[in-house]
């Protein structure tokens, strides 16, 4: 079983053991595809991220609390904040996007928020609305294309983003069959957890204009950011490369400014 089948097999049970949901959140939710879409020339939106632990790399930094690293990113132009809500694989949790979005709202910094979970359920959705996320994940590969028709819908009724993830031509011909508006493609094959940078810029090619397009995964250093600046794409997550930093800021800052179009190789300026 591969890691990921390891870690749905485990939603699963977890969904087994959760009972219905009633939400009740009021809050408005912030305008994610604005805050995304990047016009021409200008620089590639950085997502930033806060996991506690990578199924492969092990621990990662908790010198910051995710309260605490929400207002560091924020603070450095961060366009969004992912978090992970995984517990058993992650160390993330449902209480950590609650916390980054009381932290943002109080420092007044109207970043989105995204929930990044493994949906099977609309029950998780609702979760994420709840706990205070403009976002939330629907990963192409864990679901039918019937599931996430109607995950996609459902996050739509409920007033929350859906971010699209696909890593393959077909999982990106199911996701454009439904109206989201965001679609990320992963450059990490999330079975085997191999990176191929050149698939994930063909794939981004493909995404029509009227999408937002994201780069997801593989961003370590500034040359990377360069290098993504100059695709289709108009925003990057930046995920372990600033969770092994005790203190982001200048990892973070150098990968700014690579995003800025003045930093392009020549032969895309």
């Amino acid at each position: 079983m591969s890691r990921l089948a390891d870690i749905v097999e485990n939603k699963r049970r977890e969904l087994a053991a959760m009972g219905p949901r009633n939400p009740s959140a009021t809050r408005v939710a912030l305008d994610v595809p604005s805050r995304l879409r990047r016009p021409a020339g200008a620089p590639l939106r950085l997502i930033t991220e806060i996991k506690l632990r990578s199924p492969s790399a092990g621990p990662l930094s908790r010198a910051l609390s995710p309260a605490e690293r929400a207002l560091v990113y924020a603070e450095a132009s961060a366009a969004m904040i992912s978090v992970l809500c995984d517990r058993p694989y992650f160390d993330g949790g449902w209480e950590h996007v609650e916390q980054v979005r009381a932290s943002l709202d109080a420092a007044r910094h109207a970043v989105p928020v995204l929930a990044k979970e493994f949906v099977l359920d609309e029950r998780q959705i609702d979760e994420a609305k709840d706990r205070g996320a403009d976002a939330v994940l629907l990963i192409v590969r864990i679901v039918s294309p019937e599931r996430l028709t109607a995950l996609v819908a459902h996050a739509f009724a409920s007033g929350i983003e859906p971010l699209v993830e696909v890593a393959g031509d077909d999982e990106l011909v199911f996701a454009l069959a439904t109206p989201a508006r965001v679609i990320g493609v992963n450059a990490r094959d999330l079975d085997t957890l191999a990176m191929d940078a050149v698939r994930a810029a063909r794939i981004l090619g493909a995404i029509p204009p009227d999408r937002v397009a994201l780069h997801l995964s593989g961003i370590r250093e500034p040359a990377d950011a360069a290098r993504v600046a100059a695709t289709r794409a108009d925003g990057a997550l930046i995920g372990e490369t600033l969770m092994r930093q005790d203190d982001p800021r200048p990892k973070l800052r150098a990968l700014v400014d690579a995003a800025s179009p003045k930093t392009r190789p020549a032969a895309h300026l």
